[in-house]
């Protein structure tokens, strides 16, 4: 049992869910566009996902206590030099045109984690409320608008919404872990619940859900796609209002963390049906 629970804990802590989760979106745009499945380009960002959440982690840990880091976190270290040699395999099989417009997504989780503000000691992470809108803004990027460009599609009214509501969709996924870090968080860092407080939290996100419902009515083009997405938008409505700050350890991590997963695995079920 014991081992189980640490190849459990190094699948959350090495960022291997999340992965999966930017994977499933990523899959997902393929569904809605009908783009035929890039094996290159879906691996380029899986592997970048793993690489950019755990530099993000842990660079800070890593550059503060080299001399005694934990055996746990030399081994997500070791896993991601991989992922990160693995990212670099499939980027040099994917288009010029499709890496250039990957870059300023790159850059921006760079930012996110290496200081560059205020003297060089001030991150994008930790100015206020912008650390959500970077990660959705990323999410949004690489699961919508970098498949469309490699798959040469045209920039489309279409796009655009669904761009715009997988970045609100995203912002959505982030409130039940600022919620929870709450109780972590400095209070210099002025997240959503923070500044309105939990229940207004919980009222934008799901006003926010809500206009993504309408997105999704104006762009899906089949019935195929609003059902999956209807199941996905109660899961997470769910599992926001039953947020707190003093949630479960994987209620986050991996339950909410899963619902871009298991709305893919929807799709799938409904695309094969």
């Amino acid at each position: 049992m014991k081992i189980l629970k640490s190849a459990f804990d190094f699948y959350i802590n090495a960022s291997i869910h999340v992965a999966l989760a930017v994977y499933g979106l990523l899959r997902i745009t393929e569904i809605y566009f009908d783009l035929s499945y890039n094996q290159n380009l879906n691996y380029f960002i899986f592997f970048g996902t793993i690489t950019g959440y755990n530099f993000v982690k842990y660079v800070g840990v890593a550059k503060l206590h080299h001399q005694s880091l934990t055996d746990g976190l030399k081994v997500i270290q070791v896993f991601s030099l991989f992922c990160f040699l693995g990212m670099c395999y499939f980027a040099y099989q994917i288009s010029l045109p499709t890496l250039c417009v990957s870059i300023p997504f790159v850059l921006l989780t760079v930012l996110y984690a290496v200081p560059f503000l205020s003297g060089f000691d001030k991150n994008l992470r930790e100015v206020s409320y912008l650390k959500i809108m970077v990660v959705a803004l990323v999410w949004a990027g690489f699961t919508v608008l970098i498949p469309v460009v490699d798959s040469g599609l045209e920039i489309t009214f279409r796009v655009y919404m669904l761009l715009l509501q997988r970045f609100l969709i995203v912002v959505v996924l982030i409130l039940p872990f600022d919620i929870r870090d709450l109780n972590y968080d400095a209070i210099s860092l002025q997240t959503i619940p923070r500044k309105i407080g939990i229940e207004k939290t919980k009222r934008l996100g799901l006003i926010l859900m809500v206009f993504c419902l309408i997105l999704e009515y104006l762009a899906a083009t089949k019935n195929t796609m609003q059902t999956p997405f209807m199941l996905f938008f109660f899961l997470l409505i769910l599992l926001l209002m039953r947020a707190k700050k003093d949630q479960s350890q994987y209620y986050s991590s991996f339950w909410v963390e899963s619902l871009p997963i298991v709305w893919w695995f929807i799709h799938l079920g409904f695309h094969n049906f």
